[in-house]
């Protein structure tokens, strides 16, 4: 019979009594103000089911906690049960470390359809993760319809081929990439995750990483680059040109996402500027203050700190523990992401099977051991896994890169660090959630390694 040892991620408090209660349950949901945001309580009894909840978001969690302790054929699609299923009787009363609890996707390297998108969303509120960060615009590829430019989507959101692995050779595969989601695609994905608590924070990338959008538009660019979308991965030299029409067209491009996204946050990027000039930061911030007067703040990546007079924004300390205290001092609130802790795209493994290595080495037991507040923090707005998909180029891909490891951080981001044990979290996702993964049809890493079909031999990496 399941029981209180299943769940994940940990919650705050489980006290069990005897008994079961025969599952479906009538649950009576009450609405409770003394419980913190996002909290609930679960109270079972033979007879039936009192979810108490802060919020929507609370009443979600508490049925999440329900179906995790039904048993992993509560994550099918349909019922295959023929008999009675029980539910372990007591008391749950849970709630989150922190309130912003994402995970970035990026969909500009390589593009998923809207149905895997819409996927993505249900695994982030499987493991009640509230942030989906959706990467929509890079040097690769232009992923959001504006239909006040159409070149975006015509022209930039498709590249003649790419690189395969991570190499500095001439070598592309030669097959045409692309894809875009349409305003109505956009508002169904926004719908669809904030009926299971997902906050959809969009981000348009700029003064950098913006050689798509030059592309179909070459004026946004400095004078003499004329770019293609680019077929490479790493850090393009294309920059934005930032004038005043750039800027008004930006303006314009930001305008359009606010009228989709309904988040407060809206992402500008601000990262890996190579060449930049003052006016650079100029753009941005004048960006940041547009989305300012439009009762909106902007997201930007640390680097963004070195510009003078920003508005209080939200910062993705990415480089370093210390950007986030920077960003704090500041007075801006902090999401903790950093690259040597929390990539997903990096590699889970030094074993030479391990499909195309790069960046640090991040194990299952790393993430588990992340703690995202540094010594010198006391509070932040939360934390955010990463998955950047140049060398994911399929949804399986994904699946094999981001999970385990996402159920790790999502007890991370949700549960308090206090007794935190390895030990006895790897039992709890070997014997019970990997079960739900499979019910949920997801491709994970093994605990022991991929399977012959998750390799990708000959396919080169870069590990760091």
């Amino acid at each position: 019979m399941p029981d209180f040892d299943t769940l994940l991620p940990r919650p705050a408090a489980a006290i069990r009594a005897d008994g079961e209660c025969a599952w479906p349950a009538e649950v009576t949901v009450r609405t409770s103000a003394d419980l913190p945001a996002e909290g609930y309580r679960l109270e079972i009894e033979p007879d039936g089911v009192t979810l108490h909840a802060a919020d929507a978001a609370g009443e979600f969690y508490g049925r999440q906690t329900l179906r995790q302790l039904a048993g992993p054929a509560e994550f099918r699609a349909a019922s295959i049960h023929t008999g009675q299923s029980t539910v372990p009787c007591g008391v749950i009363a849970d709630h989150p470390r922190f309130g912003w609890r994402g995970c970035l996707l990026d969909v500009a390297r390589n593009f998923r359809t809207k149905a895997e998108v819409l996927r993505f969303v249900d695994l982030l509120a499987a493991h009640k993760l509230n942030v989906l960060n959706l990467h929509l615009t890079d040097d690769q590829g232009w992923r959001v319809e504006i239909p006040a430019y159409p070149r975006l989507t015509e022209v930039g959101s498709w590249r003649a081929s790419s690189m395969v692995g991570r190499h500095d050779g001439p070598e592309r595969d030669g097959r045409p990439h692309g894809g875009f989601y349409t305003v109505d695609d956009l508002r169904e994905i926004v719908a669809y995750a904030a009926e299971r608590a997902v906050t959809v924070v969009p981000e348009i990338d700029i003064p950098g990483h913006a050689r798509a959008a030059i592309a179909a538009y070459p004026d946004l660019g400095l004078a003499g680059d004329n770019p293609q979308v680019w077929n490479s991965w790493g850090i393009s030299t294309s920059l934005l040109n930032p004038t005043e029409s750039t800027l008004d067209f930006f303006r314009a491009v930001f305008d359009q996402l606010l009228d989709i996204f309904p988040s407060p946050v809206i992402a500008l990027g601000g990262d890996e500027v190579p060449g930049a000039t003052g006016e650079h930061g100029e753009f941005v911030r004048l960006l940041a203050e547009h989305l300012a007067t439009r009762g909106r703040r902007a997201m930007g990546w640390d680097e963004v700190l070195d510009i003078e007079g920003l508005p209080p924004m939200v910062i993705g300390a990415w480089q370093e523990a210390a950007a986030g205290i920077r960003a704090a001092d500041a007075g801006h609130d902090v999401v903790m992401c950093p690259e040597e802790s929390v990539y997903l795209d990096h590699r889970q493994s030094d074993h030479p099977d391990e499909p195309i290595p790069v960046g640090y080495l991040h194990t299952l037991e790393d993430i588990y051991a992340y703690d995202p507040i540094p010594g010198e923090l006391t509070e932040m707005l939360g934390t955010q896994a990463q998955v950047w998909t140049e060398h994911l180029d399929s949804a399986r891909r994904v699946d094999y890169a981001v999970f385990p490891r996402l159920c790790a951080f999502a007890e991370v981001a949700w549960s308090a660090p206090e007794g935190r044990d390895f030990a006895e979290f790897l039992p709890r996702l070997r014997d019970h959630h990997l079960p739900r993964l499979d019910a949920l049809g997801v491709e994970y890493r093994p605990l022991d390694g991929p399977r012959p079909w998750q390799t990708r031999p000959g396919v080169p990496g870069r590990p760091r």
